[in-house]
């Protein structure tokens, strides 16, 4: 926690000095209401899906369950197959949670934000949370990853979530090398896209070849062409915390704007070339 609370408050100084894109609403407003939204969502985090994680890879391990154990191979071939295949697994929860209309009213919550920075990295409906538990305790158990894995590997995950949400202007030459290797802030922010097609790509959360490898992978996308958010909410006045807490409660609105036009743009070539 100390280690990720330093990594946030440099994120944070960073990316209000240097900005990718350039903000809808004030960012004090954006700030209350993301906390509001997380103030659930981080306790069940810590209280019951690492916890929950942690006790499956605890037991995996008292009973030798898992693929791992059976893996004849050195400890440390393991612990990084381990680590790739718990990458690897939230890569797929992701899509899960933009193809399940189940799943898709509580992550919803999360791409409603009409700009995308570090405060993004934690506005998650609690219920996404508690969804998660049964699916990510799951793959740790038949696995068999470690217990100190899981939490080793939870520390980059978190890490990366806040450093690809954030608003972080890299220079253009640094990032196109790095997003070969990991998702970065401009290849997040294609995600957060309001066209269809833009916002069903890019579902890494650390490692950016689980991309490549099923062809999500879109980086062709100009940053100032980038509108952020889900097209049928784009009211500010109505991203209340109580609206956001019931929206998976209520009638999930079409992907379109609110005159009925669905967003476009001209399919761009080269979809794994970055651009500014």
């Amino acid at each position: 926690m100390p280690l990720l609370g330093v990594a946030a408050a440099v994120l944070f100084v960073l990316e209000a000095k240097h900005r990718l894109r350039q903000p809808t609403r004030p960012r004090a407003v954006r700030l209350l209401v993301n906390a509001a939204v997380a103030a659930p969502a981080l306790p069940a985090l810590r209280l019951l899906l690492l916890p929950g994680m942690y006790a499956a890879a605890s037991w995996a391990g008292r009973h030798r369950f898992g693929l791992l154990p059976r893996l004849q191979a050195p400890v440390w071939v393991k612990n990084i197959a381990g680590f790739l295949a718990l990458d690897y697994s939230n890569y797929l929860w992701h899509v899960l949670l933009h193809r399940s209309d189940l799943l898709w009213r509580f992550h919803n919550v999360h791409h409603l934000d009409l700009d995308l920075d570090l405060s993004s990295a934690w506005r998650f409906h609690v219920g996404e949370n508690f969804a998660s538990l049964p699916y990510r305790g799951g793959v740790v158990a038949l696995l068999g990853i470690p217990a100190p894995l899981v939490l080793f590997y939870e520390v980059f995950f978190e890490g990366c979530t806040a450093f690809h949400h954030s608003n972080l202007r890299l220079p253009y030459a640094a990032e196109r090398r790095l997003c070969q290797l990991m998702v970065t802030p401009r290849m997040h922010g294609i995600h957060h896209s309001i066209v269809a097609r833009e916002a069903n790509s890019n579902f890494s959360v650390i490692f950016s070849w689980w991309d490549r490898l099923h062809r999500t992978l879109r980086l062709n996308v100009p940053q100032a062409a980038v509108t952020i958010g889900v097209p049928a909410y784009r009211n500010p006045a109505a991203q209340t915390p109580a609206h956001l807490f019931l929206l998976p409660f209520r009638k999930q609105r079409p992907w379109q704007l609110p005159d009925g036009t669905v967003p476009d743009r001209e399919e761009l070539p080269h979809p794994t070339q970055l651009l500014p």
